[in-house]
């Protein structure tokens, strides 16, 4: 706020605001860039992959998209085959158990690691923001 007021006062006297930064030289934009690629500079090889600038495998969008793989396979073709995804029913993989040990809910725990509830007198802490503590 007071920055304000004193670069307002500066300018009003007449005084010249001179940034703290100084370059060196004067700015050029370079006429040709090379854009090839280049491995870096710490690689222990000093090369590129050999994969690497071979281009596009896929000819199209949709070719890619019919390989890509996001949270599973998007591959439409993934069910055609005889063991692939959605070819089983799920009651033919047999029942769902966890190991020993492994419980799927909090309420499977021993008692002793389950939650505790809340008393009243909490929920009225946490419903009012604490204010109930102090009155």
């Amino acid at each position: 706020m007071f920055a304000t007021r004193v670069l307002r006062q500066a300018v009003a006297h007449g005084a010249e605001r001179t940034p703290l930064i100084r370059f060196i030289g004067k700015r050029y934009i370079p006429e040709n860039v090379d854009h090839t690629p280049q491995p870096h500079p710490a690689s222990p090889s000093g090369a590129l992959p050999g994969s690497f600038g071979s281009g596009n495998s896929h000819p199209s969008f949709s070719s890619y998209r019919d390989h890509a793989q996001q949270h599973g396979p998007l591959r439409k073709t993934i069910g055609t085959s005889s063991n692939g995804i959605g070819t089983q029913p799920a009651a033919s993989l047999g029942p769902v158990e966890p190991p020993n040990g492994v419980y799927f809910d909090r309420n499977q725990l021993p008692e002793r690691f389950r939650r505790v509830p809340l008393s009243a007198a909490e929920i009225e802490a946490i419903e009012t923001g604490g204010a109930t503590l102090f009155g």
